[in-house]
């Protein structure tokens, strides 16, 4: 099972893109690197721990 790479934040919206960072929970929540730290690396949907997204390396 793969993860969904979302291409942009789900509080503000800005784009997010495969390379860059990106932090995400478990269920696959998606953050920039900005809010991530503005809610302390906790995601607001489920209470779980936000952890830095892998890189897609573009093909």
């Amino acid at each position: 099972m793969a993860l969904e790479m979302r291409s942009d934040c789900e509080r503000c919206t800005t784009g997010v893109d495969a390379g860059g960072v990106a932090w995400i929970c478990s269920y696959e929540c998606t953050f920039c690197d900005e809010c991530a730290a503005a809610m302390q690396r906790v995601c607001p949907n489920c209470g779980g721990e936000l952890v830095r997204r892998p890189r897609r390396v573009a093909r």
